[in-house]
């Protein structure tokens, strides 16, 4: 029983350095190392770049449309005493000193003071309008980029299997299965690449566009706040 145990401990000894040495060894490599592979460059490059605007545009306009949607907090109450007292003229300077969206709507309604009433909110809506055009311009460029660059990516990774697998069929003889995973997951890399840059690009682009209907439900809010106004007055 004693030699028998000890040559269970040998083979268990023996089967577990056997083991360690025939297991492949997996060398950890960087997800930006593999960014960088020069086969996948000519995607790595465009949405690297495609990134870039996306946050230069989104932080410049985000400030914009912050900027549209601050107002003087009794801003519409002065426009009602100065209407009320006759005031026009420090109405007009009242918006004119505003450099927002909300004042030049009201300007641009005080300027048509002493016409029909729909030709004064007509007026105002289309200058809320022009408003809000201003406001959305440039926005559907995220929209593209968020639509764009995930096709991009999954070009680049069919690009790159496809020339893995070339490889493969025109040396069979010195075909090596690391070669060809190598190849693949290094073209996968632009299919990653290319859903994170889509994945941001979108999540600005739904910001921007969440904050800039905040904007044209507070112009509208004001429009109806100044008719109301105009036809007490009336």
């Amino acid at each position: 029983m004693k030699l028998l145990t000890v040559l269970l401990t040998v083979v268990n000894d023996s089967m577990g350095v056997v083991s360690s040495a025939v297991e492949p060894r997996v060398e950890e490599t960087s997800y930006f190392k593999l960014v960088f592979a020069v086969n996948s460059l000519w995607i790595i490059i465009p949405l690297i770049l495609m990134l870039a605007f996306a946050i230069y545009f989104f932080v410049k306009k985000l400030m914009v449309v912050n900027r549209a949607s601050q107002e003087e907090s009794n801003f519409m109450n002065n426009i009602r005493d100065f209407i009320h007292e006759g005031k026009l003229d420090s109405a007009v300077a009242l918006c004119r000193s505003n450099n927002n969206p909300t004042a030049r709507m009201i300007d641009k309604g005080l300027s048509r003071l002493g016409r029909p009433l729909e030709d004064i909110r007509t007026a105002i809506e289309n200058e809320g309008n022009l408003e809000v055009s201003r406001l959305e311009k440039g926005v559907s460029a995220l929209a593209t980029i968020a639509a764009i660059a995930p096709m991009m990516g999954f070009l680049g990774t069919v690009v790159g299997m496809v020339g893995a697998f070339h490889n493969m069929a025109a040396d069979p003889n010195n075909f090596n299965i690391g070669t060809l995973s190598s190849g693949i997951y290094t073209a996968m890399i632009t299919t990653v690449g290319g859903l994170v840059v889509g994945i941001i690009a979108l999540v600005f682009h739904n910001l921007l566009i969440s904050k800039i209907s905040n904007v044209v439900y507070m112009l509208e809010v004001r429009t109806t706040e100044f008719m109301d106004l105009l036809h007490e007055n009336a």
